[in-house]
Parts: C-alpha cells; structure tokens; sequence
C-alpha cells in the first residue's frame, strides 16, 4: 500500500501490561472477580483469606474462620455479596462489600468445593470435586445437591451458558457437563484425550474452556458441538477463562506467566507478564474493563483491553 504525502498512519497499539504486588507469596492469590462495589475481590487460598483491592489502589484483607480452609474461586451473587468456595473444609463462604464474612457447611461431608457462579435462577451454583456432585446454595444459605452420572469426574469450573443451563468442566473425566436447573445432566467428551479442562466461561453465544494439560482452549455450542484451538506453545498450562464478549476469551497460561486472547475463529493473541514464573490463576473483566488476573506469587496483572 502506498501511503500518501502528509497522511499519518497510525500505527498498531500494544495493550499496556502491569503488575502489582499486595502480599508475599506464601498467601497466594488465586481466584478474583470483580465486585457490585466497583473493586476486585479476590482468595488467598494458601492464608486463608479473602481481599478487596480498589481501583485506586486501596487493599483491605479479611481474615476467615479457619486459616487452613483453603478459599478457591470467587463470584459476585444476586444479593450484592461476593461468594467463594472453601476446598479444604468443604464450606460455601460468603463476604458482603463490608467485610463481613460468613460461611454455610455442605450437607455432604469432604465435597470439596471449587467453582462457584451465579446462576440464572437467583442462587449460586458451585461444584464439589471429590464428591461427584453439583451443588446450589441459595442467598439465604439452603444448600441442593445433585449427584452426577460420572465417578471420578472431578467437577471444577462453572459456569450459567448462554441456553440457561449450568456447564461445567469434568478434569478426571475429560469431559463438560452440562446441567439444568432442575437437575438434568448431559455430558460431553473430549476430541483430545487426557486434555484435563478446567477453567469455563460463556458468552451469549458459546461456552470457553480451558484444556491445561493439552494446552488448548476450547469452546462447546449448546447443542454440544465441541472445536479445539491449539496454543502456540502446548506446554502454556491455560488455567482459567472469562468471556470478555461475544466470540472474544480471554485466559492465563499458568505454566508461562502470559495472558491470552483468542476469537471464535481462532485467532490467538498473547501477553506475557513481567515474571514468567509469576503463576496467574484466576481472571476477571475489572470494572474498567481491563483483564485482571490472580498472581499466586503475590499480586495480580493487568492487562489493557484494547477495543
């Protein structure tokens, strides 16, 4: 292309990449979301709390009940709290934009709770690990269980799809499931064996996941047709998923220190942070719109979403 005298092209854009520290690293960051406040909460699985940190830079850490209880993955809920699983002591905990903690027990002992979201009937929806279940706890603390047709499965992420319906990645099963309200499950095997899938999110149109042992993102439609894409480098450990919009995921390699980026059609962007070995684990869209992930190393990442 021949350009013009005097006419300016503007060149590419390279999103901005920042980090910031906000503990040492035996706390370890772990899951965030972004709050109804406006802030990013997150899980410090390896202390035993949970975190606000402001857009301006204010943290403010909270201590739970039981320092070994592991806190994992974080949502906001209906009810304007954010609510996070506790792998370790098999509870449902729950943080209001205060700081006020409180904590529900599973009604099956040693479930192991890890992903939790809010689901499109007005309570929480989480999965149980080690227990083969899906569960549902409602703002005001009832718990459902619902046992699955899969043993070993090894329930992690999940997520509301766009058909109203829980999904939900099965790690030991090399598989997603999927889940109704009422109770009614499917599930859905995997093209690539071993692809051990555990990080999922929806968009409006599609399910994103994460394939951490085979390297791969991949993305289910509601009538169950499955297409696989490749990471540049197999060795990435892709972690966990958000749907920044339609046709648009985003995730963590949590094997490399990068964030990614891929679209509906397979093109893959990468972004590597600062400390190749700094761990990013969860991830989020900010209340400013920017990709934010949990650094278990201490801190967590930003990453400029360019439009």
């Amino acid at each position: 292309m021949t350009v013009p005298p005097g006419v300016d092209v503007p060149s590419p854009r390279t999103p901005s990449v920042s980090t910031f520290r906000l503990t040492d690293d035996k706390a370890g960051p772990y899951g965030i979301a972004a709050g109804p406040d406006g802030a990013l909460w997150l899980t410090f699985v390896h202390r035993g709390s949970v975190a606000r940190l402001a857009l301006d830079g204010v943290f403010e850490e909270y201590a739970l009940d039981a320092a070994g209880c592991r806190p994992t993955v974080v949502a906001a809920g209906p009810d304007g709290a954010l609510w996070f699983t506790r792998y370790q002591d098999h509870r449902i905990g729950r943080v209001t934009t205060d700081g006020e903690v409180t904590s529900f027990p599973l009604p099956t002992a040693d479930g192991g709770p890890y992903g939790i979201t809010a689901g499109p009937d007005g309570a929480l929806w989480f999965t149980e690990t080690t227990g083969d279940r899906i569960g549902r706890i409602t703002p005001d603390g009832e718990v459902t269980e619902f046992a699955l047709p899969v043993a070993g499965g090894f329930p992690s992420a999940i997520t509301t799809g766009p058909d109203g319906a829980l999904w939900f990645t099965l790690n030991g099963a090399n598989a997603i499931g999927r889940i109704t309200v009422d109770g009614d499950t499917a599930v859905h095997p995997l093209p690539t064996e071993a692809a051990g899938p555990v990080g999922i999110a929806a968009d409006g149109r599609a399910v994103w996941f994460a394939e951490i042992l085979a390297g791969q993102i991949g993305r289910i439609l509601p009538d169950g047709r499955i297409t696989e894409f490749p990471l540049p480098d197999r060795s990435a450990k892709p972690h966990a998923v958000v749907a920044a919009a339609d046709g648009e995921c985003w995730f963590t390699e949590w094997g490399t220190g990068r964030v990614g980026r891929i679209t509906e059609t397979g093109e893959i962007t990468e972004h590597a942070l600062p400390d190749p070995s700094s761990e990013p684990h969860g991830i989020t869209v900010g209340p400013d719109g920017a990709l934010w992930a949990a650094l278990e190393t201490g801190g967590v990442a930003r990453v400029e979403r360019l439009p």
